[in-house]
C-alpha cells in the first residue's frame, strides 16, 4: 500500500473517534443535569405544615380526622401557618375550633381562617360592623324549608292596606343566612333541606333596625331565596323609610278617618295641624 494512503487511513479513523468522543459528552451533559438538579430538590428543607385532610364548608368544626401535618418547604411557609415546630400539640388544640372561610383538601390551616371552639361561635362568624338578627318563619314562610346557612335571601313584607288590600314590600335585599334554627353548618352533601322556625341574618346596624320595626308592623315577614349567581350584587339597602323621620328622629303620624294624611318628625315636641 502506498504511503500517501496509509496516511489519509489513519487521518480519517483519528477523526471519526474524536467525533465520536465529542458526541458522547455532549449526549451525556443534560443527564448529568438533571441529576444534580434532583439531587438539589431532596436536599431542600421542609418542615410539617398542617393542612386540611377534606373540604370544609364555612361553620364545620376541625377534628383529627379533618386535620394532618404534611412536608412544606421551607422557604414557602408564610406567615399564619401552623407548623409541627411552633405548634407540636396543634392536632389537639385546634380540635373543636369553627371553620370562618371555606378550606379545601391540602389546604393549609390559617388561623384567621379559623375560630376558637368557645360557645361564643356564631360571633366569630359575623365580619366586622354587622349584625347577628333571628326573625321567624314557617315552611310556607321560608321557601319550603330549602333554605340554607350561607344562603343569599331578600326579606319581604306583607302587611295589610286599604279595605282587602294587602301591601307586599321588599325591605331587605340580598342578605346573608346565618343559621337555620341553632344550625351554622350547611348538610355536608348540600342536598337535605334544614327546616327551621328562626333564621337568623347578617344584617348592617341600620337593616337591623328596619327589621326590628317591620316585625312589629308587620302581618307576615317572608322570605325569598336568591340564586347564588347573585352574591355579589349590594347586600347594604334597607326599606329605611320603616324607621320613626326615615333615619331614626322620633315622628307623630297625623291619622283622619283611618289614613295617614301626613307625618312630621318631632323637632319642638309639637305638631302643626
Amino acid at each position: 500500500m502506498k504511503p500517501a494512503r496509509i496516511i489519509i487511513l489513519a487521518v480519517a479513523v483519528v477523526a471519526a473517534g474524536m467525533a465520536g468522543l465529542l458526541a458522547m459528552r455532549l449526549g451525556g451533559n443534560p443527564k448529568v443535569i438533571v441529576e444534580q438538579t434532583a439531587a438539589q430538590i431532596q436536599k431542600e428543607p421542609t418542615v410539617n405544615v398542617l393542612v386540611s385532610s377534606k373540604n370544609m364548608p364555612v361553620g364545620a368544626r376541625l377534628d383529627p380526622d379533618s386535620m394532618r401535618w404534611m412536608a412544606w418547604p421551607e422557604g414557602s411557609v408564610v406567615e399564619g401557618f401552623v407548623t409541627e415546630t411552633a405548634r407540636p400539640d396543634a392536632l389537639t388544640e385546634l380540635t373543636g375550633s369553627v371553620v370562618r372561610l371555606p378550606m379545601f383538601d391540602g389546604e393549609p390551616i390559617r388561623r384567621e381562617k379559623i375560630a376558637d371552639s368557645s360557645s361564643r361561635i356564631l360571633s366569630s362568624l359575623l365580619p366586622s360592623g354587622k349584625r347577628a338578627v333571628s326573625t321567624q318563619i314557617s315552611v310556607a314562610t321560608g321557601a319550603g324549608g330549602f333554605i340554607l346557612p350561607n344562603d343569599r335571601v331578600d326579606v319581604i313584607m306583607v302587611r295589610r292596606g286599604d279595605g282587602e288590600n294587602f301591601l307586599t314590600e321588599n325591605i331587605l335585599t340580598n342578605v346573608r343566612v346565618l343559621a337555620i334554627d341553632q344550625q351554622i353548618q350547611e348538610q355536608p352533601d348540600g342536598s337535605a333541606a334544614v327546616v327551621g322556625t328562626t333564621a337568623t341574618l347578617e344584617l348592617t346596624p341600620e337593616q337591623a333596625k328596619v327589621i326590628i320595626v317591620a316585625q312589629q308592623v308587620a302581618d307576615r315577614l317572608s322570605l325569598a331565596l336568591r340564586s347564588v349567581a347573585d352574591a355579589q350584587e349590594e347586600d347594604t339597602s334597607a326599606a329605611g323609610y320603616l324607621l320613626s323621620g326615615g333615619s331614626g328622629q322620633p315622628a307623630i303620624q297625623v291619622i283622619k278617618s283611618g289614613q295617614v294624611v301626613r307625618t312630621d318628625a318631632v323637632t319642638t315636641g309639637a305638631v302643626s295641624e
